[in-house]
């Protein structure tokens, strides 16, 4: 069967299966099948795949109609530029959490060096090795309870040679810190979700990424509670807390700063309006 053949079934296919932008998706597959960009498919329309190439797409198929993501089918998401390896161990990194690493990112041009940054809640590392990556004299602790997504978080540390600037540590938020710490910035896009929420997400983010990774109590926010309560001690006098929100959280997110002694320093919007990433300094 020729490349053109299987885009032009398979796109009906998925548009059936409700799957979202359905050519693309077969293409993106294929791409990933033949190790090739997706643009040089429409230079092979009528490359022949042998049985064996077809075989695998076709399982590749199965699982997308079925709302695995693709990411986990391909095995990678992209995220500040760079390619990350992602697997049900790990929630897919999103593009509005680029703004998180944005925003500290450019709050530590000015910092003195080396600098120290601690990463909470670190998952598939995403946040840690963008960071690392952009901030040359940054050294990186990157915290995770999941043992499983911290595996997934060291491959992708050595995927783009910054395994020498981050050290991770299996445990809950700064249980596993050591004490001694004093950072320029503590970062995190901990679990936001309301338990009560979770049957109201897309089915492939509810049935297929780890739920421990996206719920936080009865009203999302048992993570900024327990965050902004103890991370002013990890803290530099001068140093800054760094958190993704979840939608409609700034103001009890605000709140919460305000009753533990921090001062809300920004609130950085993302690209839909969204209160996305709020930076609070100890008072």
């Amino acid at each position: 069967m020729r490349i053109l053949d299987v885009i032009q079934r398979t796109g009906p296919y998925f548009e059936k299966q409700g799957v979202e932008s359905p050519r693309l998706t077969i293409e993106l597959l294929l791409a990933h099948l033949l190790k090739k960009r997706r643009l040089d498919l429409y230079l092979e329309f009528e490359r022949e795949l042998d049985e064996a190439s077809l075989e695998k797409l076709r399982e590749m198929v199965r699982r997308r109609a079925v709302g695995e993501p693709l990411q986990y089918i391909t095995g990678e998401a992209e995220f500040c530029g760079l390619k990350f390896a992602v697997d049900r161990r790990v929630l897919i990194p999103r593009p509005e959490t680029e703004l998180l690493v944005e925003t500290t990112s450019s709050r530590l041009t000015t910092h003195h060096s080396p600098l120290t940054i601690i990463d909470l809640c670190t998952g598939s590392g995403c946040v840690a090795v963008a960071l690392a990556a952009r901030v040359e004299a940054a050294e990186l602790y990157a915290t995770d309870v999941s043992a499983e997504a911290l595996a997934v978080a060291e491959e992708n540390a050595k995927r783009h040679h910054v395994e020498k600037k981050v050290r991770f540590f299996c445990g809950d938020l700064l249980e596993t810190v050591p004490d001694s710490l004093a950072a320029d910035a503590i970062v995190s896009n901990p679990p936001y979700i309301a338990s009560g929420d979770l049957a109201r997400l897309p089915k492939e983010v509810r049935e297929f990424e780890p739920v421990h990774a996206l719920t936080a109590g009865e009203d999302g926010l048992n993570f900024y509670r327990r965050i902004v309560g103890s991370a002013r001690r990890f803290l530099l006098p001068t140093g800054f807390l760094c958190l993704e929100l979840g939608d409609g959280q700034s103001s009890a997110v605000s709140r919460l700063c305000a009753e533990n002694g921090w001062t809300v320093d920004q609130v950085v919007k993302d690209l839909q309006g969204t209160e996305r990433v709020m930076v609070a300094r100890p008072k």
